[in-house]
């Protein structure tokens, strides 16, 4: 499959081992390997809450997994530390890791991969701190050691992909937490690999799928007639035979582009709601939001879309899992217009079932390069309601949001004032330092 011509260069994949949990057990004094404690998320979106991170030694003691587990797998013992997440605190310490990367590798060849991962391009940089790949990769995890306390696993191989499988199969499991994988080793490293799933890109339909074709192992993948396997899987099908091969011709700075821009928001509610007047609070509150970041980003919006998600039993009764409409309006990034055409989606469509899921977007943007005026109304007090959206912008950019709220969002259906809270979906943490 590949030859000598295929790219390689020096690529490491650097994991945050347990990265949630670990950030929590350094800020209070603990060794993150040693420490049973895990993160667990607010209750109301999540049936008693989530774990989103456990430390090694809670996964050791009490079998606990994160995204899988919740609050009621939790033991009661003594010895488990359960603590809220904190999402400042993690970006933060995101920002400090990658700034311990560039000191390795040009800004330009660190990519965040995740907020726990970072792929670097130590092609042209590794001679400059050690003999060996895998002594560099030694000296970055002892930095990031020092620096921050935490421990991070990393994969070194010739192209991204390699790296990738490198640091999920065997990086982890080794004593100085790198694994290294190369063409030359292809055979060894991932040939040898029966589980499909632990491979990077492979989930658990694909792997059925590719059963069906009478593949189980990573070996049988890669010696699969290929034209099959496209013509069975389409793309899909091609990218996982040269996964098997170790080939990756992937292009890291290679920025796509998008063929038409939307802004948009979406909710999860903490409950089923059945009162109209407090769907329409929330659905006033994304559209807002939406408004904001159109203003924000100088954009005009001249179609609005409207998602609205049923609750899992008014779905088994209706037949359908929500609705979802569209509809052109005149170029505006005015909350009340976009609120009004909103709230008339939702009236004509909604028949009386529980809401779970609220999502807004506006799409075919235009750049606002002035006011369009309406014939129909006073054109001072469409002036003045332009002039006021960008004061309340304002003091939320300057005061926060909190400062200055509808007072619809002080009602019991109102969750504008608890998400402005949140980041990315959790507790953003207070004080951290």
């Amino acid at each position: 499959m590949f030859t000598n011509d295929e790219p390689r260069g020096v690529f490491f994949l650097i994991d945050n081992k347990s990265f949630y949990a670990s950030c929590e057990a350094v800020q209070r004094g603990y060794n993150p390997l040693k420490v049973p404690l895990v993160v667990l998320s607010e209750a109301e979106n999540t049936n008693g809450g989530l774990i989103l991170a456990t430390s090694p030694e809670a996964k050791r003691l009490f079998n606990l997994k994160a995204n899988v587990s919740r609050k009621r797998d939790l033991p009661r013992d003594p010895r488990l530390q359960v603590v809220p997440p904190r999402m400042n605190l993690y970006i933060q310490r995101n920002v400090q890791i990658n700034e311990v990367f560039a000191q390795f590798a040009s800004e330009n060849d660190v990519w965040p991969y995740s907020i726990d991962e970072s792929i670097l391009d130590m092609t042209h940089s590794w001679r400059l701190f050690g003999n060996s790949p895998r002594e560099v990769a030694r000296l970055i995890q002892k930095r990031v050691r020092q620096k921050l306390g935490l421990y991070t696993t990393v994969g070194i191989g010739d192209n991204p992909v390699q790296a990738k499988i490198a640091l999920d199969i065997y990086a982890k499991h080794t004593h100085d937490l790198v694994g290294e994988i190369h063409y030359e080793t292809v055979p060894e490293k991932i040939w040898t690999v029966n589980n499909l799933t632990d491979v990077w890109g492979i989930g658990k339909r694909t792997a059925k799928h590719l059963r069906h074709l009478q593949i189980h192992s990573m070996y049988e993948l890669a010696h699969a007639n290929p034209y099959l396997l496209k013509e069975e899987m389409g793309v899909i099908g091609a990218q996982l035979f040269a996964i098997a091969w170790g080939v990756d011709r992937s292009n890291l700075d290679y920025k796509p582009v998008t063929k038409e821009a939307s802004i948009g928001n979406s909710q999860v509610l903490p409950r089923d709601y059945k009162n109209q007047s407090e769907i329409e609070t929330v659905i006033k509150e994304i559209g807002e939001q939406v408004a904001a970041r159109l203003r924000h980003h100088n954009k005009l919006t001249k179609c609005l879309s409207l998602d609205i998600g049923f609750s899992y039993a008014s779905a088994a009764e209706d037949g359908r899992d929500g609705f979802h409409h569209a509809l052109k309006v005149d170029s505006t990034n005015d909350n009340r217009e976009i609120t009004k055409q909103l709230l008339f989606l939702f009236r004509k469509n909604w028949e009386g079932q529980a809401v779970r899921n609220i999502a807004v977007y506006s799409s075919r943007l235009i750049a606002n390069t002035g006011q369009q005026l309406d014939l129909f109304s006073d054109p001072l007090r469409q002036l003045k309601n332009e002039k006021l959206n960008y004061v309340i912008d304002e003091i939320h950019k300057r005061f926060g949001f909190t400062k200055l709220v509808y007072a619809t969002s002080l009602t019991t259906g109102g969750t504008a004032i608890e998400r402005s809270k949140l980041v990315g979906g959790h507790n953003g943490g207070n004080s951290y330092e």
